[in-house]
């Protein structure tokens, strides 16, 4: 087994040296002629003999206490096997990440779970449910954010993020030629990946499979375990396949409440949230309130950066939404200040979604930044390269890689930014105004321990095994890639097998440290069985070349199943984070382009053309990178324009919880998006030299758009989403 520990830069790699020229190709999803049929099998889909149907019941209040419940007229129902209400493990919070929470006589948030209907069918089941009558003695609850700002407290002891301070910020900013105080919010914003979240739960005597969606195994696997008191030896989690994960997918009260019934009535149960259900039981992205503060001398040089936000949590919830992640070190300025705020409220916990911090962060510190600019009369663009660190101007550490500069350049090449008109309202055409915007990009690069086995086989093809999961960011086709170009085989030759807790435990998908991780363990798995057929090949592995499925050295062409021979040649990697991520400051970055045009009468916005240049190390497959930006940018679309769960504040409900109402972008809002790629291996992150992507192409997106509306008709709204109701009175006349 190789185990390496990131304390210093791997020496290289036999996949540095390979020349299968499969690394780094477009190459089409492995699994994707499965998903397009329709046989991949998803976690509600698994062929389970004896099944039976649950239907959770939630709380028709967001706070109070349980009373009392009527269960007759449910269990009289035809079909209907049990109504459990009774147990006091039932999950009270999103994730079930505090066992000790349990139980369901206490309500902390609208819709919270506190039982389930278990019947023949689903609808036996859904029926039942909606016929138990719960009765709850209400409390008033606490909805609104700023309203509680006084109770608020600082940030958690073991939050990514803490408060700091470099130098006095009221002091520079009195100084300054130049300044920014500014106030920028956005809404609570929800979870609502295509595929609902579903497990199925399956006891053996003592031993609990749970086939489900699920993006990290090992800990929901612990999770799990501690929820239902069992020893996670005797628990199993199945997650070949999700259908969208984004940091929710996490181990939610359905798959709690299948096991727990599955155990009561001894059958296998399934049970999968309803849409609404979803809204309110799986954590939220927290409403945030950020105030920016920028100074700058008369050449337009930082002096000074400030953001202090308020965020706010649920009553179990530790997690606190890194706003000011990338603020911390994409621009230099010796005056800094960071702090955050956290108020408890009485609805689900908030948590990680897609690029926690960035994603909304960059959403105001770039807005702000576009201010500045237009205040020193100063391009946007050479505004962010004159304030370009050399630098971590927080940590003073070096930077792995940055070529943020180089992203800007190529992207204001790329996009025909010298067309820009600075004077907003300049460019119209028609009803239509039409402006440019852009902002920079930037996500915090992660290295999570991770395991995999692979084995070379007697027929010379390889097997890669790992309870990593694909989210549909294209893992399994990466990892065949990664172990291709290492072994010298064509990715037909490599099966890989993934989300299953009975392979070797993976880093999962979340944080944009999954490609990175896993396929840093693929490698080095690889690695051990490079040595020794270069052992059997009688040379050294540099002195080896792997190529379809033949090993070559000193005039000698051999192919692999030959020198495998009988037995399998079997190896296990393990990466894990060390001295490098203090040593380096690591992130990957970006420039993001957009162009609108803006209804003169009626404030419609549409996005007309976007382009993202982003560095994020090494690309592992440029089809699925280019697909993962796309999807990113999309997703700073709807930021900027459209997504918000509004809070009905007499009963801490949302309102709009369901695909109707809560609005994301769809095929009509989005334009062409162009994808470009600036790569730089970065040996200081891992082993493979690859960085975080998928969240890096959100974060400056929605401030891309939003800094395109107010170039085009003069409006600056701040706060988001963007909607046409806050552009109408401040546009132009026509």
């Amino acid at each position: 087994m190789t185990d390496y520990k990131m304390d210093a830069d791997h020496p290289g790699l036999a996949l540095d040296r390979g020349v299968q020229d499969v690394l780094g190709r477009g190459v089409e999803r492995v699994e994707g002629l499965l998903k397009v049929t329709g046989t991949a099998t998803y976690g509600y889909e698994h062929q389970i003999e004896n099944v039976a149907y649950g239907f959770l019941i939630t709380a028709p209040a967001a706070k109070g206490k349980v009373t009392g419940f009527d269960i007759a007229a449910a269990r009289a129902l035809p079909g209907v096997i049990d109504i459990i209400v009774d147990d006091q493990r039932i999950p009270r919070q999103a994730a079930a990440f505090a066992p000790a929470a349990n139980g369901n006589d206490a309500i902390d948030h609208w819709d919270q779970v506190i039982g389930a209907a278990i019947a023949t069918s689903f609808e036996a089941a859904r029926d039942a449910a909606r016929t138990v009558r719960v009765s709850i003695e209400p409390e008033d609850g606490r909805f609104d954010t700023q309203a509680h700002v006084a109770e608020a407290s600082g940030p958690p002891k073991d939050s990514r993020l803490q408060d700091m301070a470099m130098g006095d910020i009221d002091v520079a900013m009195a100084e300054a030629a130049a300044s920014i105080d500014q106030v920028y919010a956005t809404p609570n914003q929800v979870h609502a990946a295509m595929e609902p979240h579903a497990s199925i739960a399956v006891w053996e005597g003592e031993k609990l499979t749970l086939y489900s969606s699920l993006q990290i195994l090992n800990a929901s696997k612990k999770i799990l375990a501690g929820a239902i008191g069992i020893d996670p030896a005797n628990v199993r989690i199945v997650s070949p396949y999700i259908g969208g994960g984004f940091g929710g997918k996490m181990l939610g009260p359905e798959a709690v409440m299948a096991a727990i019934a599955a155990q009561r009535i001894g059958r296998p149960v399934k049970i999968a949230m309803s849409r609404s259900q979803l809204f309110h039981n799986v954590y939220r992205r927290t409403d945030t309130h950020q105030r920016i503060r920028l100074a700058a001398d008369a050449d337009g040089k930082l002096t000074a950066i400030g953001h202090d936000s308020v965020v706010s949590q649920g009553p179990d919830g530790g997690f606190m939404e890194p706003v000011a992640l990338g603020t911390i070190s994409l621009y230099a300025a010796p005056v800094r200040k960071i702090s955050h705020k956290v108020v408890t409220l009485d609805m689900v916990m908030a948590g990680a979604v897609r690029a926690p911090g960035e994603a909304v962060g960059m959403l105001a510190l770039e807005t702000a930044m576009d201010e500045m600019a237009e205040q020193l009369g100063r391009d946007p663009v050479d505004f962010r390269k004159l304030n370009d660190p050399q630098v971590d101007p927080t940590t003073g550490a070096p930077f792995s890689t940055r070529r943020l500069v180089e992203c800007l350049d190529e992207g204001a090449r790329r996009f025909g930014w010298a067309r820009r008109q600075a004077t907003p309202g300049s460019v119209r055409e028609g009803e239509w105004l039409i402006g440019m915007g852009m902002a920079a990009a930037v996500r915090i690069n992660l290295l999570v321990d991770s395991e995999a086995r692979v084995t070379l086989g007697t027929d010379g093809r390889a097997t890669v095994e790992t309870d990593m999961t694909d989210i549909g960011t294209g893992t399994y086709t990466i990892l065949a890639q990664i172990a291709g170009e290492s072994l010298g085989l064509p990715v037909h030759c490599v099966d890989v097998r993934l989300g299953d807790t009975n392979y070797p435990a993976g880093a999962g998908s979340g944080g944009s440290f999954g490609a990175a991780s896993a396929g840093s363990s693929v490698a080095l798995a690889c690695e051990d069985i490079v040595a020794e057929l270069a052992k059997r090949m009688e040379t050294s592995p540099e002195n080896m070349t792997l190529k379809d499925g033949h090993a070559i050295a000193g005039n000698r062409r051999v192919g692999l199943d030959a020198l495998v021979g009988d037995a399998p040649l079997i190896a296990t990697g393990k990466i894990s984070q060390g001295k490098n991520a203090r040593s380096f400051s690591q992130a990957a970055h970006g420039a993001q382009f957009a162009e609108v045009a803006v209804n003169a009468v009626t404030g419609m916005v549409r996005v007309r053309r976007m382009l993202g240049v982003f560095e994020a190390g090494r690309i592992l497959n440029a089809r699925t990178a280019r697909s993962q930006a796309i999807g990113g940018m999309i997703w700073g679309i709807g930021y900027a324009l459209m997504e918000g769960a509004e809070i009905d504040q007499r009963h801490g409900q949302f309102v709009n919880h369901d695909l109707g109402e809560y609005h994301v972008p769809v095929h009509a809002d989005v334009p062409h998006l162009d994808v470009h790629f600036i790569e730089d291996i970065d040996r200081h992150a891992n082993p493979i030299g690859a960085k975080g992507l998928g969240e890096l192409t959100i974060s400056g997106a929605g401030a891309a758009v939003t800094n395109a509306i107010y170039n085009a008709c003069g409006v600056r709204v701040r706060e988001f989403p963007m909607t046409l109701d806050k552009l109408l009175a401040g546009l132009p006349p026509v």
